[in-house]
């Protein structure tokens, strides 16, 4: 077990920044119910393989670590949808945690999805859940958003009970608005506080 403080980790890849906005505001809703958060980004990855990105970006969030995510107490992962699914900067992280996954690091440890779409029926819900898939093969246990939270019922734009989401507009101009960031926030509270009472739980592996 790590002797770390405990965290939750905010994991996304933002194309546009819209992901990142999302990304910031569930930070947020963690931080309120009392767990610190770690925000972290992946490098975009090019079809040249020859050439690689440098350990720590110029600017912006630090890019994630298998420690990281190895230590860390709860999950939210986000990306935008490119055709339906996450993108590739995420899905190669994802492909590259095998050795997490053999050693069951991230059993029992809840995670949460969220996502971004240039349009209103882009893709978002099944980007939210293929996004589950790898966190359901590593033992985690996902978070959604309840329809006891009054803006998943009233919002028009982006949220679903799969997890928080956003519509950007095709220029990828729109600001979140005031409903997505209420279950942003949200859903990081939910995300925190239950990972807060699963590490009280003390499940075996």
């Amino acid at each position: 077990m790590s002797q770390t403080t405990p965290y939750v980790l905010v994991l996304y890849y933002s194309s546009y920044g819209t992901t990142k906005t999302l990304a910031y505001a569930i930070a947020q809703g963690i931080e309120d119910a009392g767990m610190p958060a770690r925000i972290r980004t992946v490098p975009t990855v090019a079809p040249e393989t020859t050439a690689s990105k440098p350990a720590i970006p110029d600017d912006g969030d630090l890019y994630c670590t298998m420690d990281d995510l190895k230590d860390c107490s709860g999950l939210a992962l986000g990306s935008p949808t490119h055709f339906g699914n996450m993108a590739a900067p995420m899905k190669y992280f994802w492909d590259n945690t095998v050795t997490l996954w053999l050693a069951g690091n991230l059993q029992n440890k809840p995670a949460s999805v969220f996502t971004a779409t240039g349009s209103m029926h882009g893709g978002q819900e099944t980007t939210l859940l293929t996004m589950m898939l790898p966190l359901m093969h590593h033992g985690m246990m996902i978070v959604g958003i309840p329809y006891a939270e009054p803006a998943l019922n009233r919002t028009n734009r982006g949220g679903t009970p799969y997890g928080v989401s956003h519509v950007s507009g095709a220029l990828h101009d729109q600001p979140v608005s005031a409903d997505e960031r209420e279950l942003a926030i949200a859903q990081g509270r939910r995300l925190a506080i239950t990972a807060t009472a699963l590490a009280k739980a003390n499940f075996g592996r």
